[in-house]
């Protein structure tokens, strides 16, 4: 007696571990269950699949049992697949999430850096300017190729400050916007040359 059962189970397409039970039923019937089962996919929903189940006299299962279960099992055996494949890429955007923000807190932890670096630099400028010292104020103002995307508040505070150092006149003599008085007094006051001359 030649049946071929187990080749015919052998050319269906499927991943897992096809599970048949078989039971008597009522009168000459056979009731049989056939549950596909893929322990590699890690996707608790297909527990919800629910098994095959036939009620059918021998002769009908012998005439028709595969035609009956090879669709439903190629389906089910590519719903599992595509599950595990599913649970893959979603770890996979996890990780890729993970990287992501990883990178994201790199760049906002640099961009805070980089603006307590420009904040601070300005204050200083501010505070130099106040002292009246405004070529190390215009100093201490940040380059513009450090910060591009502070370009034009770097060129206005320059401009201000530039606008306040002494510029020369065309004679030589410095012109101050505001005037040092000691450092001019120092300068005629130590001067000891003029005693000399006037003595003789």
């Amino acid at each position: 007696m030649n049946t071929n059962f187990f080749n015919q189970i052998q050319q269906l397409d499927f991943t897992g571990v096809l599970q048949l039970n078989i039971s008597k039923g009522i009168e000459s019937n056979l009731i049989v269950t056939v549950l596909l089962n893929n322990e590699q996919c890690g996707d608790s929903a297909k527990n919800g699949i629910p098994p095959l189940t036939f009620n059918a006299t021998p002769q009908e299962f012998d005439e028709g049992f595969f035609e009956q279960i090879t669709k439903p099992i190629q389906k089910v055996s590519g719903l599992m697949v595509d599950m595990e494949k599913f649970l893959k890429q979603l770890e996979e955007v996890k990780k890729q999430s993970a990287i992501e923000k990883e990178k994201a807190e790199k760049e906002k932890k640099e961009k805070e850096a980089k603006d307590k670096k420009f904040k601070d630099a300005m204050v200083k400028a501010d505070e130099l300017e106040k002292e009246g010292k405004f070529r190390e104020a215009w100093m201490k103002v940040p380059d513009i190729t450090e910060f591009p995307e502070k370009a034009d508040e770097i060129r206005k505070r320059k401009t201000s400050l530039s606008d306040k150092f002494a510029t020369p006149s065309l004679f030589g003599a410095m012109e101050e916007a505001t005037p040092e008085p000691p450092k001019v007094e120092e300068v005629t006051a130590d001067y000891p040359i003029d005693e000399a001359d006037e003595e003789e």
